[in-house]
């Protein structure tokens, strides 16, 4: 019986010594296991993030978004226009017992251009109109006009080029008042009225235009309508009744038209101002005397923005109405008004 207990209690003590080797075994495996891995992560220099937190990245993109525009009631205007307004008055008085002399005068005249144009594409539209008219009165003497034009002129082009177009113009001329010989007997001889003469001229052709201030019209087809309604003219002209024949009121002509226009500041301030028309017209029907010239000249000074003084002259040669050349000339001083300045 002892040595069965005792044979029980050596065999306890052996397994109880076999435990504790094979623990001692897997902590000692455990702790070379910890060594090794942290050899591994001082060689590779391997730190474990602290604290890390998962982070999403996306990517940044552009896209073009139309927003609607909407026009605050705005829009395109294809159309230019001018005003000019001018008038001049002059006046002089004398004492009669004025050692010198002199008679009592005064004379006002006026001038008025409106031009516009309206230009597209292609496609330009220009219209003139100027009107001139002046009057003066000496003591002992009715009022007699200086000046007095209608000048209407209506252009229709479309671009062939860079400097020429085709054209199509139509243009009126004529006077506002009676217009007299005075004689030296003091009798006056009527040799002009409204529409007497008067003229109505259609041109096509070729425009060309290099620069703004500079135009040549080349009216390769062109009618002229010469208007004399008064028939109290005929007897006072001399025959000649402006191309129109003894009894009639109206001919009409077939012709080649050339017109030069320059029209051009002469300052970089825009206070002088040069505008020169020349027109031939050469009849097809007619000898070759019976060409006609005309030339306006005009060169205005602007003093102040209200205070301009010009010089205006006009140079005519017309056989179906005078022989000789005829000219005029004249200098004034007066208000201008101009829109836009």
């Amino acid at each position: 019986m002892l040595k069965n207990i005792s044979g029980y209690f050596f065999l306890g003590l052996l397994t109880v010594a076999s435990l504790s080797a094979s623990a001692q075994n897997t902590d000692s495996l455990k702790k070379d296991s910890v060594k090794i891995d942290t050899a591994l992560l001082n060689k590779y220099h391997i730190d474990a993030p602290k604290n890390s937190l998962p982070v999403r990245t996306r990517t940044i993109q552009v896209k073009q978004e139309l927003i609607p525009v909407t026009l605050l009631d705005y829009h395109v205007s294809y159309w230019r226009k001018w005003i000019s307004l001018n008038i001049a008055f002059n006046q002089s008085s004398f004492s009669n017992n004025y050692v010198s002399g002199g008679a009592n005068a005064i004379a006002v005249g006026g001038d008025f251009e409106y031009r516009s144009e309206y230009k597209r594409g292609t496609l330009d539209y220009v219209t003139d109109l100027h009107l001139w008219y002046a009057k003066s009165k000496n003591k002992g003497q009715g009022a007699r006009k200086t000046n007095d034009r209608i000048y209407f002129d209506n252009k229709l082009a479309t671009q062939l080029s860079k400097s020429w177009f085709f054209f199509g113009s139509l243009t009126f001329e004529s006077q506002f008042d009676k217009g007299y010989n005075y004689n030296r007997n003091g009798s006056l001889t009527l040799i002009s009225d409204f529409l007497a003469p008067g003229y109505l001229t259609e041109s096509i052709g070729f425009e060309c235009k290099p620069s703004p201030w500079f135009d040549l019209r080349i009216g390769t087809g062109t009618a002229r309508q010469t208007f004399l309604v008064n028939d109290t003219l005929y007897k006072n002209l001399g025959g000649n009744n402006y191309g129109v024949p003894k009894g009639k009121k109206f001919h009409n002509d077939l012709a080649f038209q050339m017109v030069t226009t320059i029209d051009k500041y002469l300052d970089q301030r825009k206070t002088l101002h040069l505008t020169t028309r020349y027109a031939l017209f050469i009849p097809y029907e007619k000898n070759i005397k019976f060409i006609t010239h005309r030339v306006d000249a005009g060169l205005s000074a602007q003093v102040t923005r209200l205070v301009s003084c010009a010089v205006n002259g006009t140079f005519v040669y017309d056989r179906s109405v005078k022989p000789d050349p005829q000219a005029s000339e004249g200098l004034s001083l007066g208000i201008t008004y101009r829109f836009p300045y």
